[in-house]
């Protein structure tokens, strides 16, 4: 059971960023995927989550615009795509396995740096 993500990624600022999550190991249908990033020095902070079954989403206000989540059912794939790259945007984005209110994240992914520099 694991959670394997995309390599780290150098964008320019402005430019747009897509992450990857493979899930393995489980039914990937059977629980939402959150992602959540930590900049560096700086505590997690939640961006939202997918519910892989219909795509639905719900994204955290600070990114609503500007993040998008797909999942592939077929790949068992979950993806952050964030646009218009700033300053505050260099963090390691995290993928989690989420179960639930009680449970909360219980599975995540390594992280995937992200570096933001002209």
């Amino acid at each position: 059971v694991q959670l394997v993500q995309s390599g780290a990624e150098l964008r320019n600022p402005g430019a747009s960023v897509k992450v990857s999550c493979k899930a393995s190991g489980y039914t990937f249908t059977s629980y939402y995927i959150d992602w959540v990033r930590q900049a560096p020095g700086q505590g997690l902070e939640w961006m939202g989550r997918i519910d892989p079954v219909d795509g639905h989403t719900k994204y955290a206000q600070k990114f609503q615009g500007r993040v998008t989540f797909t999942a592939d059912t077929s790949t068992t794939t979950a993806y952050v795509e964030l646009s218009s790259l700033r300053s505050e945007d260099p963090a390691k984005y995290c993928c989690a396995r989420d179960e639930g209110f009680s449970t909360g994240l219980n599975l995540w992914g390594p992280g995937t740096k992200v570096t933001v520099s002209s």
